[in-house]
């Protein structure tokens, strides 16, 4: 505890005054992270009762933000390959009378894989960084989005169950918004965000980067080298192994997940020491902080300006 309240004090001082009024605040992050990947939890596996509070805490989120259930209620149950598991899922609706039908999807898992190989008597896998990190990334831009109000688009919001069991959550998810013919332009998924590249020209890499333009959209609605390409993730298809790959399968759209770590930079993949003091707060924030612009700018744009690449 006293651990936890010196790096709070610390991330405080290195924020000032204002950045703090306006901007995502790393302290918050942090108590995100904190709450879903503490041992409490118990690894947040699907269709557990730690993964159901885990779900209630989002809602708790989108309720304190202010953005409305997209269904009747947050929780969007589904069930497959013997898991009973629930999305949670909020609607921040467009202000443009036309571009409103238009949605750009928020996403990230906020399962892990609960229990693994015990290491010094710790056998809890927290996942603060797969996925606690792109939760606590996600419910902060939806909340900055609310506060703005300045999206003609519509934004679904939606924090996934049964990642680690095989994309289940993602692919319930996008088969339902497919059969609803929601009108998806694109959909951007956080994935393991919570440490910084050393050897980089950018600070985020963007999983099937060729395939279409968005990455080069998102630096210049930014005005930055934010997005950039990783070779490994490339390697490992990457694109293929989180949930924005159930959303580019049903809709055939731009549906990329940004993530800061391709495994180069951290040791602790589905590992019992993914825990919440390997993480950078402060980087954290200042890359969201400098996303939200450009995700702002495609909410905004009076045309669908980001396209797939004809790649026959």
């Amino acid at each position: 505890m006293k651990l936890k309240t010196l790096l709070l004090a610390s991330l405080f001082v290195q924020f000032s005054t204002a950045q703090q009024h306006k901007d995502v605040k790393p302290q918050d992050l942090y108590a995100t992270v904190d709450f879903l990947s503490s041992d409490a939890l118990k690894g947040r596996e699907t269709a557990t009762e730690s993964e159901r509070i885990a779900a209630q805490f989002i809602q708790s989120k989108f309720i304190e933000a202010g953005i409305k259930p997209y269904f009747d209620t947050y929780f969007d149950a589904f069930e497959s390959k013997g898991y009973k598991g629930v999305n949670v899922v909020g609607y921040i609706e467009g202000s443009d009378p036309k571009l409103k039908d238009e949605v750009l999807l928020l996403g990230a898992h906020y399962d892990h894989i609960g229990f693994d190989k015990k290491v010094a008597n710790d056998s809890i896998a927290n996942g603060a960084n797969d996925n606690a990190s792109g939760t606590a990334t996600v419910l902060a831009i939806a909340n900055r989005l609310t506060q703005l109000g300045t999206n003609k688009r519509s934004v679904i919001v939606a924090l996934f169950s049964g990642e680690e069991k095989g994309l289940l959550g993602s692919k319930a998810l996008a088969k339902k918004l497919k059969i609803q013919n929601v009108d998806l332009y694109t959909m951007l998924n956080f994935e393991m965000i919570g440490v910084p590249f050393t050897d980089r020209d950018y600070e985020v890499f963007l999983t099937g980067y060729e395939l279409s333009d968005l990455g080069n959209k998102i630096n210049t609605y930014t005005n930055s080298n934010l997005v950039g390409i990783s070779d490994v993730a490339k390697k490992y298809n990457l694109f293929k192994r989180s949930d924005n790959f159930s959303f580019y399968k049903e809709f055939k759209v731009p549906c990329h997940t940004i993530s800061s770590c391709d495994l180069t930079n951290f040791n602790f993949y589905h590992h019992v020491d993914d825990e919440i003091d390997q993480l950078d707060f402060v980087f954290m924030a200042a890359t969201i902080n400098k996303l939200i612009p450009g995700i702002v700018q495609i909410c905004n744009t009076d045309s669908k300006e980001i396209q797939m690449y004809d790649t026959k």
